[in-house]
């Protein structure tokens, strides 16, 4: 049943099942890239020392309860969208599995991928916000609001990435 104003499937019930089976595929893609995140977050924060690894382990530890707490959302939402929360064996089907963060103990190796990954999650966030615009206004919420930290973690890598690069 059409509605004046809103947009053809967006009413529960009319949603296409392609367009939703798409759209829990990306978040169960964007659930696992934030999972292996945690894990090299935390292998990464434990290598950094010395001066400006000091810095880069604590936003490191910083980053590792948001990135906790992206995935706890994703899980929620594609439970929302009846779809099934993975519990394992997912991380190895991603398609873009990210790396691990090179040299645990260089710390512009670190920083340089960290950098690498927030891009790609912001890559990731922009297309479940295209795909879900018009039909899922929650899910495409859900991914403006985690993309605005993946760019706020971007910046602050970045940032000392620049001040390491000048010697500061």
């Amino acid at each position: 049943m059409a509605v004046a104003g809103v947009p053809d499937g967006f009413l529960e019930g009319e949603q296409d099942e392609d367009q939703q089976r798409a759209i829990l595929e990306l978040l169960t893609r964007a659930y696992w890239m934030e999972i292996e995140t945690v894990m090299n977050y935390i292998a990464a924060s434990i290598g950094q020392d010395g001066g400006g690894g000091l810095a880069v382990r604590t936003a490191l530890k910083e980053g590792v309860e948001e990135e906790v707490e992206h995935a706890r959302a994703l899980g929620r939402r594609i439970q929302e969208l009846h779809g099934v929360v993975p519990d394992d064996g997912g991380l190895a089907a991603g398609e873009e599995q990210r790396q691990p963060l090179g040299r645990q103990t260089d710390v512009t190796s670190t920083i340089e991928a960290v950098v690498a990954t927030e891009t790609s999650a912001i890559r990731h966030y922009l297309r479940i916000m295209h795909l879900s615009a018009r039909f899922d206004a929650d899910t495409s919420a859900l991914a403006l609001n985690i993309l605005r930290d993946e760019q706020r973690h971007l910046r602050l890598f970045e940032g000392y990435l620049r001040e390491l690069r000048s010697g500061s």
